[in-house]
This record gives C-alpha cells, sequence and structure tokens, in this order.
C-alpha cells in the first residue's frame, strides 16, 4: 500500500509498505476512508514540529471502516491520542493528557495510507455520518474540549484569537454553548471566511481598531487562544474581564508573561486545554448528526492521496484560505 510521509523537511512523497493483515492484542485493523490535513502535518512539512523523528507517516484526523471481526464495515472514528492507561492522569480519566502520550502521525506513524491497526478503544462508531464528516470529528473535538473546559455558557461574551481549523471549531462549539462570539485574527482573507461561511459577524483584523467596544467594553468573559503565538497569547490577557477566563488551546515552546497584579486584580484563570476526550469525540458527532456543525462548510476541498505529493507544498503556501482538506486513499 502506498503511504503518505515526510522524508524530511520539505519533502512528501510516496512510500510503498505491506499492507497489515494481523493487529496486535487488543488492536484493530482499520481501512482508512478519509485523512484530514493539520496544522500540525504543514508544520511537519515545514520543519517546525518540536517533537518529530523524520521519516514520518502524517495524518491523524482519521474515519476508516473496521477490517475484521463482527463489527467489520462500520465506519468509525479514530481517535488518534495513544495513551498509557497507567500514569496519575490516566487512572484520574484524562488520557488525552496522559504522561506519556503517542499521537498518531507525530510520535508514530499515521493514518495516510490505506489501513492502520488501532487500540479497540480508540475506535468510536460514527453510524449516521459520512467518511468526511467523520474524518474532521478529531479536531473539531479539539474545540468541544476547550469550550467544556472554560465552563462557556449562555450570555458570556468570548473571543477566539487566531481563525484557523482549530478557532473555527471552538468558535463553532462556543455559540452552541450559547456564547456570543468574536473572532480576532491578522488575516482578512480568514476573518472573510468565517463571516461568510459560517456566520460569525464580529470579526476583528489585528491592529484596526478597538476591539473593547459594545458587549465586550469591559472585556470578554473567555478568551481563547488558538494563534500557536506567545506575543498573540501575552495580548489576550489585558483583554479579559474581571472575574474571566483565558484558555490556551494552541500550544507554543516559548515562556508565557503577564503582569500578576492585573491577573490578581481581576481574578483570572489561565486554563490549558490538550487534546480531546471521548464524550468531546461523541459531542462533536451528535452535533454533526444533529446539523449543528456545517461540515460542508468546513470541508474546502478532497485530494486523492496519489495526488498529494503534487499538491501538498501548494496546500501549505495557500493554507490560509482553506479551512479543512480531506485526502482519500
Amino acid at each position: 500500500m502506498d503511504c503518505g510521509l515526510c522524508a524530511e523537511p520539505g519533502s512528501f512523497v510516496l512510500q510503498s509498505r505491506p499492507l497489515p493483515e494481523v493487529a496486535p492484542e487488543g488492536w484493530v485493523l482499520v481501512d482508512i476512508a478519509a485523512i484530514g490535513i493539520c496544522g500540525t502535518d504543514y508544520h511537519i512539512f515545514e520543519g517546525k514540529h518540536p517533537f518529530l523523528a523524520y521519516p514520518r507517516v502524517i495524518g491523524h484526523e482519521l474515519s476508516g471502516h473496521i477490517a475484521e471481526g463482527p463489527d467489520a464495515g462500520r465506519l468509525a472514528v479514530i481517535n488518534p491520542y495513544l495513551s498509557c492507561g497507567k500514569c496519575r492522569a490516566c487512572r484520574r480519566g484524562k488520557p488525552n493528557c496522559c504522561a506519556a502520550i503517542e499521537v498518531l502521525g507525530v510520535h508514530r506513524d499515521g493514518g495516510m495510507c490505506r489501513r492502520i491497526a488501532v487500540p479497540r478503544d480508540n475506535l468510536y462508531f460514527a453510524d449516521g455520518l459520512e467518511p468526511r464528516q467523520a474524518a474532521m470529528v478529531e479536531f473539531l473535538a479539539i474545540g468541544a474540549h476547550a469550550v467544556a473546559r472554560s465552563e462557556t455558557g449562555k450570555g458570556d461574551v468570548v473571543l477566539v484569537t487566531g481563525a484557523g481549523p482549530i478557532g473555527i471549531g471552538t468558535a463553532l462549539f462556543a455559540r452552541l454553548a450559547g456564547a456570543k462570539v468574536h473572532l480576532l485574527d491578522r488575516s482578512r482573507t480568514r476573518l472573510d471566511l468565517v463571516r461568510d461561511r459560517f456566520g460569525f459577524s464580529d470579526v476583528h483584523l489585528v491592529g484596526d481598531g478597538e476591539i473593547l467596544t459594545g458587549a465586550a467594553a469591559e472585556g470578554f468573559d473567555v478568551v481563547f487562544d488558538a494563534t500557536g503565538n506567545a506575543k498573540a497569547i501575552e495580548a489576550g490577557f489585558p483583554l479579559v474581564a474581571h472575574g474571566g477566563t483565558t484558555v490556551l488551546v494552541s500550544v507554543v515552546k516559548d515562556d508565557i508573561r503577564f503582569t500578576d497584579s492585573e491577573f490578581h486584580k481581576r481574578e483570572m484563570q489561565i486554563v490549558g486545554s490538550r487534546n480531546a476526550l471521548k464524550a468531546d469525540f461523541e459531542a462533536v458527532m451528535a452535533a454533526i448528526r444533529a446539523g449543528d456543525i456545517p461540515t460542508d462548510a468546513i470541508a474546502s476541498e478532497t485530494v486523492a492521496l496519489a495526488d498529494l505529493p503534487l499538491r501538498f507544498p501548494q496546500l501549505v503556501e495557500d493554507r490560509e484560505a482553506v479551512v479543512k482538506v480531506l485526502v482519500t486513499p
């Protein structure tokens, strides 16, 4: 079978590998149906991912049909976070932040291929969804998890900084929670996209006028950062209202600085949000089934795996104008 891998920064190629025929005990073979391309995959291609060794088969936003056993043929979403089940976080029901976590497509080879073996417990049945919709569940679950962590509710005024796929997913679930959602980005293209496709009217271009006006004059009840930029995270602290929360959805390697007196004066909360739990995956699938998530607006393009070596470098350059590109093997 052909697998899509980054051989080294700037090089995406197809490599032939044997088709897996036997899964380890407790694991299941899955025939991949669709793969979402994530910002992580772009960073791997660009050589910017801090936790990756090349070469690596990418792909962690995955849907597929179970290849064996009584559930053969059934569509499932693959949870790509492989947890140890033994550490303190796992024992406390938080496998999303397992101390020894391995992510498919990052720490070990992913699902940009025809078939993959995954732990049985990492499969969530996606009855009622189409394969392309099921491949969107993982990245949307990250936003759903962040909103759940924030305890955002009806009447809250929130700001999502960073209007990429993760920011869009976060904004969609904050809106479903009843919040009034604003988005902030440095790209007019991205802001026009989220306004036109998803109906977010309160969009703000970085540096283009005052953002703390109207219902947000006293600050935002919750600020979600989905930029992956330390300066943007720091710039978000003064936008949090007294008694408010900032949620760090994105990850940076840098140190983050804030003014302690302002932090205490506002009794702010800083919440980290990592990956997602099974409950978040299930919540996303329920929202898609209910028609609350516009998956047609999210899916920007579908590419055959055979065409991806030529298309991938172009997608890296053009990613500002797309939401989610899906690959079929």
